[in-house]
């Protein structure tokens, strides 16, 4: 039997990031399921950081992911104001420190002036138009968010009409949301 017969996965989410009109906003859904079993419906997957002038939010590995959140502030708190450099720093880190190489988790972190997407494979990237999603609901809110961005609807509004559009289809997403949003450039 191999180690992933032996114990069921930890199941995705959704986060998704949209940046539109002066806004950019971060949400998250509250679903962590145990294979077939949701464990916990309200998970808090998106927070603030950086004494409130970064959002971010996490897919995969919960204890990884507060890790990787604990890596980033610090990283913030060595490079004030300067998002991409702290990004581009933990993900140097997390591609070459032997414990950090082993996290399973992404990342969308923004700013006022950048949404970046981070992995465990050393990439730190903008999303195109300011819109990204990651999780095993990220397509589904990416693709929702894309076709709402020309509405006339704000920020968080495409962002909540994503998530609920994702809760529908993905059966590891919930439709208990938290949005974060910060004003943006």
């Amino acid at each position: 039997m191999s180690k992933s017969d032996a114990m069921p996965l930890w199941h995705g989410t959704t986060i998704l990031t949209v940046r539109k009109g002066g806004k950019v906003v971060i949400a998250g859904d509250g679903q962590v399921s145990l294979g077939q079993t949701v464990i916990k419906h309200n998970a808090k997957k998106v927070r603030p950081l950086g004494r409130g002038q970064v959002i971010a939010g996490f897919a995969g590995a919960t204890a990884d992911a507060f890790t990787l959140f604990e890596r980033l502030e610090a990283k913030l708190e060595q490079y004030p104001d300067q998002l991409t450099r702290a990004c581009v720093d933990l993900a140097k880190d997390w591609r070459t420190d032997r414990y950090l190489r082993r996290l399973e988790a992404m990342m969308l972190v923004a700013d006022k002036s950048v949404s970046l997407v981070l992995t465990g494979t050393g990439d730190v990237l903008e999303p195109p138009a300011g819109v990204m999603g990651i999780g095993s609901g990220g397509n589904y809110a990416l693709s929702a968010a894309k076709a709402l961005i020309d509405m006339d609807l704000t920020a968080e509004e495409i962002a909540r009409k994503s998530m609920a559009i994702a809760a529908d289809i993905c059966v590891y997403t919930n439709d208990q949301v938290v949005v974060e949003s910060l004003d943006s450039e």
